[in-house]
């Protein structure tokens, strides 16, 4: 199996168009990379949720998800279900973060996603994150859009167990959706698991990869 992620990481970017989306689609493996890199530098830009209880979960929950990076986080007011008509907002954020920051990863949502949020944030990032290594994450949820991934992430079990104990803990917000559950994230896991021949898996998408260039 090739190693497409470095295994130590000094700067890691986060996306997010919600509140908890990144550590759905990325949590398990978010965990692993701090911890193999624990001076890693993690900046986080989520573009709803600002001002409200949501951006204190978001908070707490980043802070569990990177332990001992130098974490920076924002969150922004845009409306949930209204980032096309906020565009330019959401453009400039992207941009503001490119100038200060130059990561060895980006987490962001993957193109293909239904939610109209999610989708046009993946749309953006390419425009400000031209030669980085860009892995979309998938979440589950009420509309049949998960695709096949090309790119898996093994997760050893206990990561996986820690991962839905950390959701369940800092979102309670969203304990009463349908699909926030541990059924929902171990069963996902478990199918990217058996297609990349490992017990539980997170599994994302890339457009592009350049193996063996050094910027």
């Amino acid at each position: 199996m090739i190693r497409l992620l470095p295994e130590r990481c000094a700067e890691i970017l986060l996306l997010g168009a919600h509140c908890d989306d990144v550590p759905i689609g990325a949590g398990g493996t978010l965990l692993e990379l701090c911890r193999a890199s624990p001076e890693a530098r993690v900046t986080a830009l989520v573009l709803s949720g600002g001002g409200t209880a949501r951006e204190d979960e978001e908070r707490a929950a980043l802070a569990a998800f990177c332990p001992k990076a130098e974490l920076e986080v924002t969150v922004l007011d845009i409306p949930d279900g209204r980032l096309p008509a906020n565009w330019e907002r959401a453009k400039e954020a992207l941009e503001r973060v490119r100038r200060r920051c130059d990561p060895d990863v980006v987490f962001a949502p993957s193109p293909h996603d239904a939610h109209q949020d999610h989708r046009g944030l993946a749309r953006l990032v390419p425009t400000a994150f031209r030669d980085h290594l860009v892995l979309g994450y998938e979440i589950l949820k009420w509309e049949s859009d998960l695709a096949q991934p090309n790119v898996f992430v093994p997760l050893p079990q206990d990561v996986l167990a820690e991962k839905t104990a950390l959701l369940h803990e800092h979102y309670p917000s969203q304990h009463g959706r349908t699909w926030f559950d541990e059924e929902t994230f171990r069963g996902l896991a478990r199918v990217r698991g058996v297609q990349c021949q490992s017990r539980y898996a997170e599994a994302f998408h890339a457009a592009k990869l350049t193996i063996g260039h050094t910027r």
